[in-house]
């Protein structure tokens, strides 16, 4: 599937759309789940979608898709792992994805989120390691939520250059990790402003109405 097919199934079939293309990552889908989360947050910036549901099928997409990888390691184990490196290019993803496991044991999944391609591989190490569906939901959907967030209100932000970036985010990881946090960052301080400004705004306000009386 080209980025041009992934504009068109949003134009058809809205926020399905989104979610299929980040559920059917975790088969190897072409276009990287960066590109697809800051596509939809283009999307609502254009006003072809709408920013709530949008983000919410984007998300839900997002973590059915690791959650399917869990399931798999958890109830097919080790064939499915085997499976997986006979794929091009997935020896190294799964050589990561242990020995961020084996080093920071839980913690990897968290890790993993900003490493392409190794957060899919992640899940089926956990689940073939028999953790708790609860704990890896915690973990998993948490950060899930924040990694999510972070590229959909990035892709809002740059809007028509979301496949450019997504990709370059993509081919460099953690590298550029710093890009998507820092516009967050710098949202929630706008906001913050403001907030603390309508609100000076109200208190000067009721001061001038019981000044006059």
């Amino acid at each position: 599937m080209t980025y041009d097919t992934l504009m068109l199934w949003i134009g058809q079939f809205g926020y399905l759309a989104l979610f299929f293309a980040l559920w059917l990552g975790i088969v190897g889908m072409p276009i990287p789940d960066e590109v697809v989360v800051m596509t939809g947050g283009a999307v609502t910036a254009s006003g072809l979608l709408h920013p709530v549901p949008a983000f919410l099928l984007t998300y839900l997409g997002v973590v059915s898709g690791l959650s399917l990888g869990y399931v798999l390691g958890r109830y097919a184990g080790t064939p499915v792992l085997e499976r997986l490196r006979k794929k091009k290019k997935m020896d190294k993803a799964i050589e990561m994805a242990e020995k961020l496991n084996q080093k920071y044991g839980s913690l990897a999944l968290i890790i993993s989120y900003f490493f392409p391609v190794v957060r899919h591989v992640l899940p089926y190490l956990v689940g073939m390691n028999k953790m708790s569906f609860r704990r890896y939901a915690l973990l998993s959907y948490t950060t899930g939520f924040v990694w999510t967030f972070a590229f959909f209100f990035i892709g809002r932000l740059t809007a028509g250059h979301a496949q450019e970036i997504g990709m370059l985010i993509y081919s460099y990881g953690l590298k550029l990790l710093w890009i998507p946090l820092a516009l967050a960052a710098a949202w929630g301080l706008v906001k913050l402003a403001q907030r603390k400004k309508l609100q000076e705004g109200g208190s000067i306000g009721a001061g001038e109405q019981r000044t006059g009386s």
